[in-house]
Formats: structure tokens, sequence, C-alpha cells
């Protein structure tokens, strides 16, 4: 195939996406090594890789990327072997099997001119006759392979220059800028050299008057010596080496699939052993874990370009039994890495479990009935997980051991058996797991009024500017404003607060005005706070044909709290207020939600109550309607026989005191703050 007549097209179905910008710089480095191999001297190997900016200037100590010049190229300088004869025909020939023993598919350059508009090489060698030449030749997308010159040079030493000019915006702009950035991605790309036994040649990654050099970069990361075995995944070969970082805020724990020396593909497992999240220690200090795997299976698996492998994630069943798949390796290989680090987790799963019993005890005990049913190793989590992301991870648990029920009842129900006592021990079985279910359940709406009345307090106690909150904010806690309970999630009603037996009704409406509501036949545009309408049968009237029910209404009216400025008239005063719309309905005909008079209405039991702060104005009205106060001097109750009504005033102190000792028994079983 020739090289010219062939680019563009080649060019076009070569995919580098930008994520891997420095690979086709990488892989210039990976060539050098192999060519200092090839030499046989990597004691005494160097390779300087160069960054070329648009103005070279001095940038050590600046540690701001923005105030560095744009990098337009790079010069990767070595002194292996050389361009000799083989290389450059090599070069030349598209898909070249000339290195093919060392993974190398023939198509490097290919990602050069992705890259980089133009490439042109310097290469000082010894033909075969042993005498030294110099070569020069380029290559870019227009022309292709340019002849090769030959070129004077005073030069004694082998050695070659790449030169990898105008780099291509969109791969500029996802590089980098940091000198040291660049050399960690390198050091990552060809760590799998630095830590086998041959050794790796010395590279220096320069920048202006920076110098970085990788082995000093590697021993900075290494923790302790890397750990190597060999595993096999049917019937294939796979070498793992096991690393310990120095513990970097930047790093996680990883795995990396390498074909050709090369990391190829990553991934992160933190989370997929138990225990391995964030740092974790040794007798060394802390450390981040990273597994190599590398293989013939690899090396002939990977995409031509090195940037992906061409294994399924999962093989079909057809296949199943010999075709290796992505699951494969990664499971394998992840059990080999949990046994590397099995004495170093003990800490991180003793905290991560301690977090989850903390959690439950203190803010979710509707999770305690269903622990002894999520898997130990579900219940090991990061020690620093967010509550809303450990209250989510709980969540999945319990809807998963909710599915996990559903589908052991649907066997019960639909495979009996014939041994009886199985039947009976799985029967039981299902029925213990719906029991742990309901008493999370009811955990669960335990746990909520513990968070209702948290609320409760907060807002009516003076902030840090002195201020009270508003009416609205405490209307929305016990009744969002402007629904109906037909529009409202029950657990979106806190009517508890007030009354238990408020929960129970058959039309709620707040802050809507009484034309709007259909048990009121009133045309008034009056809001009442709440408005509630109560069937119920007849406990004592037996008879033989159908009876319409009774009802009771109740009104209640919510003031700011400390709120001191009532008066009389029902735009002032919370009790004649709630008395004004209990008639307004009563005149209205009172109806069932669904449009039925209920007979009497005059006669409908009513029940006003009045939430507020018991302030001077409040106690004085409270007096004048002739209301008696409570024996705890927390409220005031009456029955006002002209509105047949009976009349409670309660104050926020006593609102939140009554709540909790209805609910105390409850939060203590749940071992939730009680007082």
């Amino acid at each position: 195939m020739n090289l010219a007549t062939n680019l563009s097209g080649r060019l076009r179905n070569t995919d580098l996406p930008t994520s891997k910008a420095l690979y086709p710089v990488f892989e210039a480095v990976v060539n050098s090594i192999q060519a200092i191999e090839e030499k046989n001297n990597l004691d005494s190997g160097l390779i300087v890789l160069e960054i070329i900016r648009n103005s070279q200037q001095s940038i050590k100590g600046t540690g701001f990327a923005e105030t560095l010049e744009n990098i337009i190229g790079f010069t990767i300088k070595d002194n292996g072997i050389g361009f000799g004869d083989k290389n450059i025909e090599s070069f030349n020939t598209l898909d070249s099997d000339h290195k093919i023993d060392k993974g190398c598919k023939g198509i490097g350059r290919l990602l050069w001119l992705k890259a980089f508009s133009k490439v042109e090489i310097y290469s000082t060698f010894k033909d075969e006759k042993n005498k030294l030449k110099n070569k020069f030749f380029k290559f870019d997308e227009t022309q292709g392979f340019a002849p090769i010159n030959d070129y004077t040079s005073n030069n004694t030493d082998i050695k070659t220059t790449v030169h990898l000019i105008n780099f291509r915006e969109n791969y500029q702009k996802a590089t980098p800028k940091l000198a040291d950035s660049i050399a960690n991605s390198l050091l990552e790309h060809c760590l799998w050299y630095f830590v086998r036994a041959e050794g790796i040649p010395k590279i220096i990654v320069k920048d202006g008057s920076e110098s970085i050099n990788l082995s000093d970069l590697y021993d900075s990361y290494m923790h302790s010596s890397a750990y190597s075995e060999t595993i096999i995944i049917k019937e294939n070969n796979f070498d793992l080496i096991h690393l310990k970082f120095r513990a970097s805020s930047s790093q996680k724990h990883g795995i990396a699939l390498c074909a050709a020396s090369r990391v190829v593909k990553e991934e992160s497992i933190e989370g997929k052993i138990t225990g391995l999240y964030g740092k974790i220690s040794d007798g060394d200090g802390d450390f981040i874990y990273h597994c190599y795997i590398s293989s013939e299976y690899l090396d002939g698996k990977a995409r031509s370009e090195r940037t992906s492998f061409n294994i399924p994630e999962n093989t079909t069943s057809l296949f199943s039994e010999t075709e290796v798949s992505l699951k494969d390796i990664r499971e394998n290989v992840l059990e080999r890495s949990k046994e590397y680090l099995n004495d170093y987790l003990s800490e991180n799963i003793k905290y991560g479990r301690k977090r989850v019993d903390d959690f439950i005890s203190q803010k979710a005990p509707r999770y305690r009935p269903i622990i002894a049913r999520i898997n130990e190793d579900d219940l090991v989590v990061n020690p620093g997980i967010s509550d809303k992301d450990l209250e989510l991870h709980l969540h999945q648990q319990l809807s998963k051991t909710e599915r996990d029920m559903l589908e052991q009842g649907h066997d019960i129900m639909t495979n009996f058996g014939d041994d009886i006592e199985d039947y009976q021990k799985r029967l039981r079985e299902y029925l213990d797991t719906a029991e742990d279910i309901k008493k999370s359940d009811l955990a669960n709406y335990v746990s909520h009024r513990r968070v209702i009345l948290d609320l409760l307090e907060k807002l009516i106690t003076q902030d840090s500017e002195g201020s009270y909150a508003k009416e609205e904010l405490i209307h929305e806690l016990i009744m969002p404003m402007g629904k109906t309970s037909n529009e409202t999630h029950p657990d979106d009603c806190n009517l508890w607060l007030i009354d238990e037996r408020l929960a129970f009704h058959n039309h709620l409406a707040s802050d809507k005005t009484l034309k709007s509501q259909t048990i009121t036949g009133d045309t008034s545009t009056k809001e009442p706070d709440l408005c509630a309408l109560n069937i119920y049968n007849n406990p004592i009237l037996v008879s033989n044909k159908q009876s319409l029910p009774l009802a009771s209404i109740t009104i209640i009216e919510l003031k700011r709290p400390m709120r001191n400025d009532a008066k009389a008239g029902e735009e002032k005063d919370p009790v004649e207020q709630a008395l004004g719309y209990l008639k307004r309905i009563r005149d209205g005909n009172v109806k069932t939600f669904d449009g039925r008079l209920i007979p009497e209405s005059n006669n409908i039991p009513g029940y006003c109550y009045a939430i507020c702060d018991l302030t001077t104005s409040i106690k004085e009205r409270c007096n004048i309607l002739g209301l008696q106060e409570t024996s705890d001097h927390m409220g005031y109750f009456g029955y006002n026989s002209n509105y047949k009504a009976y009349i409670e005033v309660i104050s926020y102190n006593k609102l939140v005191q009554m709540a909790k000792e209805r609910n105390y028994a409850f939060f203590e079983k749940l071992g939730l703050p009680t007082v």
C-alpha cells in the first residue's frame, strides 16, 4: 500500500478522541524506548520530550496554566538505534509488521497526523556496513511521505529527533498546559516499562527552563515496590502488577488494561471492593491502589489506534465457555485485588459500617428492621459519604428487599410443591420479610413526624436578626397552601400536630376561597387557613333504609409567632375569624364532597382552632370572648352556644409539647430524640 496515495482515507478512518490528545506524543516516546532497547543501551539510554510553545520562556514556579503560552508542538529526542533502512521502509508502509512482536500495529504515524499537521524526522544511524549516516525526511496529510534526504552533520552520536509540528486546535485545547501534568500523564501511559524487571531509559520532560525526570517522578509516586502475579481466565494468561502509589487527592483506585506495553483502558474501582474508598493505609502511610493487566490476549484484541479493545462487555451463551469478556477480566482481577488489599481494608470497613449504623440510629431508623436482610458488603460505605447519598443507597437496598419479597411471594402462591414442610418454611420466611418491611414503613412515618416537629420548633424560634417566621411557612408545614386533600399527598398534611383526629377527614381545603369549595355552597371569597369536613355514620340509629351521614366542620386559623396586634373584628381576632368562616359555611347549606346536601346544616358540630402565641392582645381577646385558660397556662378553650362551636386557642409552645408527648413512646422505641 502506498502511503501517499491512501493516507487521506486512512486518516478519516483513524479514530483519536480529544481525550487522548497526547496519545500520539506518548507513542513517539514509546518508539524511542523501543529504539533504545533495540540498541541494547537501556542503562545509558536518554529520551527528551520537549514542549514547544508560541513563545518559549522560563515558566518554572508560575503555577497557573492560564499564564502559559499555547502548546504548538513537541520534539522527541533519543539515543536509540536510529532510523536505519529497515525502519524507514517500515515507516513508509501502513500496517507494517516490522515490530509486530512488540505488539505494534504499524499505524502510529497516522495518529501523529491526526493531531499535528506535519512531522519532521532527523536521524543519525549506522548502516549495514557500520557506516554513519544522517537522514532527514518529513510527511504530512497533503504530500504524504516526502523523499529521504541526506544532510551534513558533525554529529558522531547515533540519535533521532522527531518534530511534531502545528498542534491541531481541537487537540490543543484538550491538552493540559502545565509540564508536570503532561509528565504525570506520560508516566501513567508508560508505567509498565517502569515496573518491569528490564528497567527503562532516562526520560526527561522539558518545558523552557523546567526539566522533569520521569524516574524521579516515579519514585515520588511509588509507595512501595510492585507485586506481580499471573492468573488464567478461560485458558488465557493475564499478568497482573499490583501497585501502591502515594496518596494524592487527584488519584482514584483503579485498574488499567494494557496492550503492547501501553495503557489502553482505565477504570475506577472505588466502591467495587468492600472497603475500598478514598485513601487506604499500611504501616508506611496512605496509598492509592492500581492494578495493571497485560497479556497476549489483550495485545491481539487492541484496536489499531490502541485507544480501546475489540472485546465485548459480556459474552453470549453461544461463546461464553471460550470467549473472554471485559466482565470476565474485571471480575477475576477484582477478586485478586481484593485478596491483595485484604489486610489494608479493615479500618475502612469498620468506619464504613459505623457510618451506616450511626446514620440509621440518629437519622433514619426506618432501615433498622431490614438491616439483617441486606448483604453485609452493602452495609459498608465510604465513611465520607453525604447523608443524601447514604439515604439513596439504603433506599435502594430497601427497594431490592421489597422486590425480592414480591418475587418470593409470587413463587409461593404459584408453586406450592409436594413438600408441605418446605412450603411452610418458605411461607414463614416470606411473612417474616413482609413484617420487617412493614416495620420499616412505620419507622419511616414516625421519623417523618420527628423531622416535622424539629422544623416547626425552628420556625417558631426567633432567628439571628430577631425576627420570626411568617405565617405562610408554618401553614405550608401543616398543610400546603392553595390545595385540597384530593390534590395533596397524605404525607404532606401534618394536621396531627394539632389533633390526631384531624387526620381522618373526607375533605380538606387549605387557603381556598369558600366559593371554590364544593362543601360550602357559599359565594364568598374569604379564605380560611384550614377547613375540614368530617362525615361519619350515626353509631346509634338503626334503620332499614339508607340514612344520610352526619358531619363536623373544623376551622383552623394560624397566626405569625409572637404577633401582638389582636383586636375585635374578624380582621384581627383569629377566634372571631374562625367563627365567621364557620357561619358562612353553614349559611351556604353544607354539602358532602360529592355535592350532596347534608340535612340541618346549622346544627353540624363546629370546631375552631386558633394557633398563635399567647401575647397580651391575644389573652385579652380570649378573656373578652369568655374562654377558659388551661391549667398549664399555654392555651384557652370554651364553647360558644350561639355558634354551636367548640373553641380552642393553642400556643405554639403547647402545640409542639402536645405533639411530642403524643409521639414520645414512638420516638423512644426508635431511639430518636424525645426532648
